[in-house]
């Protein structure tokens, strides 16, 4: 049996990755990012893989994979491994590990992601990190003492040996080596009839999401769509609007131009996405949110790459509302289930998966962006995907024109709603043709996209393309449904927008989806997307609220424990509770806050902050029903009496003010009532108290530092 080699891209409890070292395969990085068997003229380099196949190409970052043919006579890895590294411009040149499970290859930097725990001293961090030999690269600021870090070059297979001697120590949340692997994309590869009955080529297809008629009410005004895909022609007539596109980024290149770098056919995918989810409908193109704003995020890195991580935060920092991911593990082949890489598990790595959740947290000013990945093209299961299942991503299956599954489309327990997308015919399967070519999009402009500048593949320009599919389509559809949403309630948290994608979904297929007694499909989630529903859905109600609050700016001391309360006088229950907390401290990962409710309420207290975020300085956020589980006990209750909220500062050094605390009561009739904001009337007496007495004691994080 061959030596396996245990990766862990999560915690230290969490199942591994298994790797083993081909013995068959060579990986070569060159200085200049030519590929080594590049040029006019041959070179003796070129001649260490002449014999072989290359599999794999990174052209970024100047990687290539080849497979050497077996046989007698043919010269070892080993020994051209030695002959490559002595060329003037190979960086590179060693083994490479595959996928136990599938055989798929997967690369390894000599670059570390690296999380401590939220209470590490981040000095101390650094001094870890620097006594294990590596340098820092970059200190993240969408996880609190996150690094990406690197080892010294030659480092090698090395890298994994000190991965898991840091995971192991006990201040060490994450770690692991940037492993990347190829990316599938969702497209399989038209006039618009995913967006209103029409009739192609003679034939009427009625199996549309309804956008047309969403189009009455809102059409994406207001909102921002990210698209991360590969390179996207931004100067497309559909994209060209006066401020239509938003704060483009090449993630892979670390500059501001996302358009495509490659002249080939590599780069033609985000393009035809992001026609899908937001063209303008100027020319020939309309998106489903064609108003929405185009944040385009070129990322041609692969996947598990730092890039891909820092795409997610690019977009949450700079205004997006929607992210788009049409991108994920490779697909196996949808008609061969013996296919190897058929369900082989692909975990989201930790880098990545804080990123979503500084997306889904801090995006939309707290209420979070909405996050939607293509749920696959390998007719296999999406929970072995850990991208498009995770649980604060939407995962989109595909459906066809007759209002079916798409051939491809994954299934399992992760997908949550279907959008309309392209199919094929499958004599074995007997699933029919499809009666279109697919969906109609934008394409990079002239020769170079999917269209060539044929009539029959979309128009003569080649700026449109005609068959656009695969669930890479079916995923900007619904980001632009999310979109629709938000333009006519930019209020709504990311929650609250899937749980309206869900109620919103019309039960194709009956027999064959297998809905069971919730409404769910493995194969379709709650539906096919009908935008129309959702856009009424999503219209603000007539809900009453009372928003009892009072600014306190109330010293909160070091190692001390602050009381405040309000008094809530309304007995008529309640739809939601959301709590307003706006307090500013040196270090919040000191403490503890509590709500209690009245005497005789459960449950009796409820956790609100328990010492996360480290060194991160300050606290203004709401809480609710939705992003605070315990608070769902008070759902259709009075919630009359009083309300204490505790903050206990558990450690030494830090100290803050609590400014200002408030309860909003969101009521389950529908009457209209006066919102009530009571400062420092009956219906809301303050009460403060401190207790505990300020200790000599000090916790130790460091010989010497500072905590700004």
């Amino acid at each position: 049996m061959p030596e396996l080699t245990h990766v862990r891209l999560g915690k230290k409890n969490e199942p591994p990755i298994m790797l083993r070292k081909s013995d068959d395969l060579i990986a070569v990085r060159t200085r200049s990012t030519r590929s080594i068997r590049g040029g006019a003229v041959p070179t003796p380099e070129s001649g260490e893989v002449a014999d072989g196949y290359l599999v794999l190409t990174f052209p970024e970052a100047g990687v290539e994979v080849y497979r050497i043919p077996p046989g007698t006579g043919r010269r070892s890895l080993e020994s051209r491994k030695s002959a490559l590294r002595t060329a003037s411009d190979v960086r590179f040149a060693g083994g490479v590990m595959v996928d136990e499970k599938s055989g798929e290859p997967v690369l390894y930097t000599e670059n570390l992601f690296i999380k401590f725990v939220d209470d590490a001293d981040p000095e101390d961090c650094r001094t870890v990190i620097r006594d294990a030999g590596l340098t820092i690269k970059k200190e993240l600021t969408y996880a609190t003492n996150a690094f990406f870090v690197g080892a010294p070059e030659g480092t090698g297979t090395s890298i994994f040996e000190t991965a898991s001697s840091l995971l192991n120590r006990k201040d060490v949340e994450y770690c692991h080596p940037e492993l990347v692997r190829p990316k599938g994309r969702r497209a399989i590869a038209a006039e618009q009839w995913h967006l209103k009955t029409t009739t192609i080529n003679g034939t009427p297809v009625s199996a549309s999401a309804n956008v047309e008629a969403a189009h009455q009410i809102a059409m994406g005004e207001g909102t921002t769509i990210a698209i991360i895909d590969d390179g996207i022609d931004i100067d497309h007539p559909e994209f060209s609007g006066a401020g239509k596109i938003v704060a483009p980024r090449d993630a892979t290149l670390g500059i501001n131009d996302p358009r495509p770098k490659d002249a080939g056919f590599t780069e033609d995918h985000g393009t035809a996405c992001a026609g899908v989810a937001c063209a303008s409908g100027l020319v020939k193109a309309s998106g489903v949110a064609p108003k929405a704003k185009l944040l385009p995020i070129r990322l041609n890195s692969a996947l598990g790459s730092q890039q891909e991580a820092e795409a997610f935060e690019w977009a949450a920092n700079n205004g997006a509302d929607v992210i788009s991911c049409s991108w994920g593990p490779r697909d196996g082949q949808w008609w061969n289930s013996n296919d190897p890489i058929h369900n082989q598990k692909v975990p989201l790595p930790a880098s990545t998966k804080l990123a979503i959740d500084y997306a889904t947290t801090k995006g939309r000013s707290g209420k979070g962006c909405i996050v939607l990945f293509a749920a696959g093209n390998g007719n296999e299961s999406v929970d072995n995907d850990g991208y498009a299942s995770y649980e604060r991503v939407i995962a989109v299956a595909a459906c066809n024109d007759r209002g079916k599954r798409s051939v491809y489309s994954d299934f399992g327990k992760a997908v949550w709603c279907s959008f309309p997308s392209n199919d094929m015919g499958h004599a074995p399967f007997q699933h029919p043709a499809p009666l279109t070519s697919g969906i109609w999009t934008t394409d990079r402009a002239g020769s170079l996209g999917y269209n060539p500048g044929s009539q029959d593949s979309g128009d003569q320009r080649g700026n449109y393309t005609n068959s656009f599919g695969g669930t890479s389509s079916a995923c900007p559809g619904a980001a632009g449904v999310a979109a629709l949403l938000l333009s006519v309630n930019p209020d709504l948290k990311w929650q609250e927008v899937r749980d309206i994608l869900k109620q919103s979904c019309d039960k194709i297929d009956p027999n064959g989806g297998n809905y069971n007694s919730d409404g769910w499909s493995r194969f379709y989630g709650y539906g096919r997307l009908n935008a129309n529903t959702a856009v009424t859905l999503a219209k603000p109600s007539t809900k009453s609220r009372v928003l009892i609050s009072r600014t306190f700016n109330e010293p909160l001391p070091d190692l001390q424990t602050v009381s405040v309360s309000l008094d809530v006088n309304d007995t008529t229950p309640v739809e939601n509770l959301i709590v307003h907390l706006d307090l500013a401290h040196t270090y919040i990962g000191d403490l503890i806050i509590t709500l209690s409710p009245p005497s005789g309420q459960t449950p009796a207290n409820i956790t609100l902050h328990n010492r996360e975020g480290g060194a991160t300085h300050n606290i203004k956020r709401t809480f609710d029903m939705l992003d605070t589980t315990a608070l769902a006990g008070f759902k259709d209750k009075s919630l009359n009496g009083t309300w204490t909220l505790t903050i206990r500062d558990a450690e030494a050094r830090d100290e803050g003010t609590l400014k200002q605390f408030g309860l909003e009561l969101v009521f389950m009739d529908s009457a209209s009532r006066a919102t009530a904001i009571r400062n420092d009337g009956a219906l809301a007496r303050a009460r403060r108290g401190t207790t505990g007495r300020l200790r000599a004691a000090t916790r130790q994080r460091g010989t010497s530092r500072h905590r700004a």
